[in-house]
């Protein structure tokens, strides 16, 4: 394992163990709902969060109660296939990554960037509903 990887991991640890027993914010999310969320340095090709908080825009596909979600991660980059599904925002394309749905707490959110169309978010649904 190299030095940077290490060191990444490192950073994530330290983030991770502040979320866990930071203050019990309890953020109001809906479903439809897209925030910032931490999720960290991830093994493999799972989506990895972004700057010094390992951050990265995810939509609420299903809450669950006030502290665990299925949450689906977002990334700016357009991407094609039967995984994703894209969408406009501002003029910008975005695409959610289905194939990275995963059960996160509530401490992982940040901050609240907006809500996803419904008619987009019943898409959505219907395409995880199919796999599932």
């Amino acid at each position: 394992m190299t030095k940077e990887i290490l060191i990444w991991f490192a950073n994530w640890t330290k983030i991770k163990y502040k979320l866990h027993i930071g203050e019990n914010i309890n953020f109001y999310f809906k479903e439809r709902d897209i925030w910032w969320s931490s999720l960290g340095a991830n093994v493999g090709f799972e989506q990895n969060g972004k700057n010094e908080n390992f951050e990265r825009p995810v939509l609420v596909l299903k809450k669950f109660n006030k502290d665990m979600l299925w949450a689906l991660p977002i990334t700016s980059q357009y991407k094609t296939g039967e995984y994703y599904y894209n969408f406009e925002y501002a003029g910008k394309k975005y695409s959610v990554i289905l194939s990275q749905l995963r059960t996160i707490s509530s401490k992982r959110l940040s901050r609240k960037i907006r809500r996803l169309p419904e008619g987009d978010f019943n898409k959505i649904r219907e395409l995880i509903k199919r796999w599932l």
